[in-house]
C-alpha cells in the first residue's frame, strides 16, 4: 500500500461534517474505557513477570516497570475522565446570563484545562445588535456548570465597511 492510499479519518461519532441537526459532543467519561484497558494490560505485565520467576530471560523486571507506567497512566485516565454534565446548550445559557446583554451570535467549543484535564466550555458571544456592540468570552466548567472566567468588552471591530449604504 502506498502513502497516497493511506487515509486517516475520524471515527463516525466524532465526524461532524455533513451532519444535520443538533450535534451531541461525546461525553468526557469515555476516557475511563481506555483507563480500564491500560490497567488490564498493566495487570497482565505484572502477572507475567511474577509467573515467569526470577530466572526468566524474556519476562524480566522491565515488565514490572512497564506495568507500573501503564497503571499510572490508567489511573490518570480515570481522574481525567470526569463526566461532562453540562452540554453546549446549557453552557450557552450560563454564558448568556454572565454576559449581561442580549446575545446574538455565539459559538461553543469544548477544551480541557489543568493537569486533571477538566472539560471546559469556551463560549464566544456577540451582542444581538447589528453590528454587535459587545463581545465576550466565557469559560464554563463542563462538570458542574460554574463560570470559571469571563471577559466582556465593547466590540473593537470596525464594521463600517461592511454596512450597506
Amino acid at each position: 500500500m502506498s502513502d497516497e492510499e493511506i487515509r486517516d479519518e475520524l471515527p463516525e461519532d466524532l465526524d461532524a461534517a455533513g451532519y444535520v441537526g443538533p450535534y451531541a459532543f461525546p461525553n468526557n467519561n469515555r476516557r475511563r474505557t481506555q483507563g480500564a484497558l491500560y490497567l488490564a494490560v498493566a495487570a497482565v505485565c505484572v502477572l507475567l513477570r511474577l509467573v515467569a520467576g526470577p530466572d526468566a530471560v524474556l519476562a524480566n523486571d522491565g515488565l514490572l516497570w512497564a506495568g507500573l507506567g501503564l497503571a499510572l497512566f490508567g489511573l490518570y485516565c480515570f481522574v481525567a475522565g470526569k463526566p461532562s454534565n453540562v452540554d453546549e446548550t446549557d453552557a450557552l445559557v450560563i454564558a448568556t446570563r454572565t454576559a449581561g446583554f442580549p446575545v446574538g451570535h455565539a459559538s461553543a467549543s469544548l477544551g480541557w484545562r489543568g493537569l486533571a484535564s477538566r472539560p471546559t466550555w469556551r463560549i464566544l458571544l456577540y451582542s444581538a445588535e447589528e453590528p454587535p456592540a459587545h463581545r465576550g468570552l466565557v469559560l464554563v466548567d463542563a462538570v458542574d456548570g460554574r463560570v470559571i472566567e469571563h471577559f466582556i468588552e465593547d466590540n473593537p471591530e470596525d464594521w463600517a465597511a461592511l454596512q450597506a449604504s
